[in-house]
């Protein structure tokens, strides 16, 4: 059951990590650049330079955020179980 509960449990926070980080990129984009980031930067009319910088933004941030929400997660099962959360 505890594998279960932790799996769940650091998919929830991967998620909302994730989403946060996501619209903070986005929100930051607009401040440094004055402009919407790219919606899709695969999109043959984007750039080169701005799909690389906004794909290097966000994937960094994202993965950031994740591990931040991992750990804390960790830090709150540790607390309550007694132990650290089970591998996956």
């Amino acid at each position: 059951m505890q594998p279960m509960m932790w799996k769940a449990l650091a998919t929830l926070v991967s998620i909302g990590a994730a989403v946060a980080a996501r619209n903070a990129t986005s929100a930051l984009w607009r401040k440094r650049t004055g402009h919407e980031p790219p919606i899709n930067p695969a999109d043959p009319d984007t750039d080169w330079g701005e799909a690389i910088a906004w794909t290097l933004a966000t994937g960094a941030l994202v993965g950031v955020a994740r591990l931040v929400a991992r750990r804390g997660a960790a830090r709150v099962w540790q607390q309550v179980e007694g132990e650290l959360p089970p591998e996956q």
